[in-house]
Order: C-alpha cells, then structure tokens, then sequence
C-alpha cells in the first residue's frame, strides 16, 4: 500500500537524492509556521496551493474561558502570528474562537480533509494519525513546511516497509492504546527506525476509526516514519457526509478507488513484526519513554535485573524520576490524578469508556 502511494505522488527522483513527493495536505499549525511564513515574505514568495493548505490554532490554545487573555506572551505572539500569516497569504484557518478548532490531527478527520490515498504533511510528529485512513502521513520540520508552502512538494528519501501483524480476538478490557504501547514494548522506540508501519490483522481489522487513528498516531513512538492502515468499509462510513469529503455518486465513485489502495496478496514487506491479540493486557508506561511499558497485572522492573549498564543506568534514572520503586506491582501504585486529553486518546471512544469507569465508582 505504501509504495503505491508513493510511486502515484514522485514528481522526480534520482539516484543518490532525495526523492520530490507532491502533497495533497499540508496542515498548518501556530508553533513550526511563523519562521516558515517569514521565509516566503523574506524571498517574495507566495503559498503554490492554498487549496490544499489548512491552518488550526492547536498547541498554545487555551481550553477554559476563551474570553480571557492570553497570558503566556509567547503563546498569544504565535496564536496571533498564524491569524497574520493565513489573512496575508488566503489559508483556511480554524482560529481559537472558531467551533472547528481542534487538534492538528483530529480535526482533519473530522471534517473530512484526511482521506485514502494522500499525502498528508504537519509540523507536528504525531501527523501519522492520518494513516489510519489509508494516507501516507509525516510530520515535518520548520525549513520543510516553508518548502511544503512554497512549492507543494516534499523532498524525501524513501523509507522501507514493516507489517505489524496483530492477530486474535483482544479481551475485555484492552484497548488500541494497549495494542501499541505493547507494540512499542516489543520493538523498542527505535524498532521501526527507517520504516513506515503498515498495521493489520484481525484485531486491527475490528478497531473502530477512533482506535485506528491512536495506534497510527504513535508510531512515532517506535521509531516510524509513518502509520497507515488500509482502509475498508470502516473507513467509509466513517467519512460518509462529512463536509470536505466527495458526496453521493461522487463519494461512492472515490470509495471504488480507495479500496484499490490496499495492499496486494502475497507483497512483501522489509520486516514482519507479528502480535497475539488474544494474549494482550492493559499496559501502562512505567518510565520516561513510550518502550518503559508494561502489563498491569506485572511490576515495576528492578534495574538491577539489567544485564546491559546502559539500560540499567536509564531505568535507575527513569524510576527515581518518576519516584517508583523496583519491583511495586503496578495495581499498588496510586493515582494521585487522571487526565483524559492528548493528541493520542481523548477521543470518543475513550471519553465514553473514562464514564464507564466514573458511573461504576460512583455506584450508579
């Protein structure tokens, strides 16, 4: 699937460079844009295709009383840097007061832009949540995103291919954020280093769009270039009538074409990474990156149980930060507070499973 993508989108290639991609979406937000911005007006260019460029305020936002100032002057300069930049240049944008703001990579989805078969590009790492729709996503660095807007193009060298393959049926309780946190724990944040990940499977096959797009979103964690899953009848009905996605004959004519997208019996990918859906339990990070993960149901490791001196260092040091001890079972440790909100959960799904858990406690 991945190669189709990108043999459609090569603009030019040579042996030895890196490859020129064209961009179907370029997402733009407050934190990497102003420099990039700055950039064109500095040699007098203009954005190739603000058609296919929409900006959101997203990381400097506030989430309470919008009526309130800014306080953070480097927040409020950015927040009001993109409202500039978008008025000059004619970008979309979803400014802090609008009801469609959101998260980069949520409201992408929701409104319809994310769809199979681009190529999707954001100065934000965690981009690869669009592969949950059959994209090929990235996120990209402040001197790209001014390339991006100025010439719709990419330049990149082509990545290898991984399938994670997770198969089974997953037992009560476990999540997709379960699914690739043990991911991450097998393969370790650097496992997929040089690779986009293609995810499959049964238990993938059974995820709603929602837990699609939170084990695409974290592929980061394990190194990826990307995430992506073909998409399927999920996918459609997910995105049937939504604003920015092709309506009636139209959308029943993309669909055809999308479902070509997936990838062809007996292809081979680089490497092969295989998962027992069925032998998976809730995990949890139990350290100062996305590969300290374990089980619930097990312990906090004992760094001592480390044959390698580095990863015996890095554990001491991720436990005394965190104020863990060796060898607690993670069910004794406390919560002192639960936060439901990130670019990685936060979403329907787990805002419905959180009430679940919330009406139970409180015996209702």
């Amino acid at each position: 699937m991945f190669e189709k993508l990108w043999d459609s989108h090569v603009v030019h290639e040579e042996a030895g460079q890196p490859t020129i991609l064209y961009v179907d979406l370029h997402l733009v937000h407050e934190v990497t844009s102003p420099q990039a911005f700055e950039g064109l007006r500095m040699t007098g260019r203009k954005v190739r295709r603000t058609d296919l460029t929409v900006a959101t305020a997203d990381h400097n936002t506030p989430t309470w009383d919008l009526s309130l100032p800014i306080t953070d002057s480097i927040a409020k300069q950015q927040l009001d840097a993109l409202t500039l930049n978008c008025e000059e240049f004619g970008i979309t944008l979803y400014d802090r007061f609008s009801p469609l703001q959101g998260i980069v990579h949520i409201i992408g989805p929701e409104q319809g832009y994310t769809q199979p078969g681009k190529v999707i590009v954001c100065g934000d790492s965690h981009t690869s949540t669009h592969g949950a729709f059959g994209a090929f996503a990235m996120g990209i660095g402040t001197s790209e995103v001014e390339h991006v807007l100025a010439t719709q193009t990419l330049r990149q060298f082509k990545p290898k291919t991984m399938e994670i393959r997770v198969n089974g049926t997953l037992p009560l309780g476990v999540t997709a954020k379960d699914v690739v946190l043990s991911i991450i724990g097998k393969i370790g944040v650097a496992g997929a280093t040089g690779h986009v990940i293609e995810y499959t499977g049964e238990v993938i096959r059974s995820m709603s769009m929602e837990g699609r797009m939170t084990v695409c979103n974290m592929s980061i964690e394990g190194g990826g270039r990307a995430g992506m899953i073909a998409p399927d009848d999920t996918t459609f009905e997910y995105m049937r009538g939504r604003a920015q996605v092709p309506q009636g004959d139209d959308f029943d004519a993309a669909v055809e074409e999308w479902r070509n997208l997936a990838t062809d019996e007996g292809a081979v990918y680089d490497s092969l990474v295989e998962i027992d859906g069925s032998a998976l339990e809730p995990h949890v990070t139990w350290g100062t990156n996305p590969g300290m993960v374990a089980p619930v149901t097990s312990r906090v490791p004992d760094p001592n149980s480390y044959e390698d001196a580095g990863d015996k260092e890095s554990v001491g040091r991720a436990l005394q930060y965190m104020g863990l001890e060796p060898d607690t079972p993670i069910q004794d440790i406390k919560l002192d507070r639960v936060f439901i909100g990130s670019c990685t959960n936060s979403r329907i799904d787990d805002l419905r499973a959180a009430a679940e858990v919330a009406r139970g406690s409180q015996g209702e």
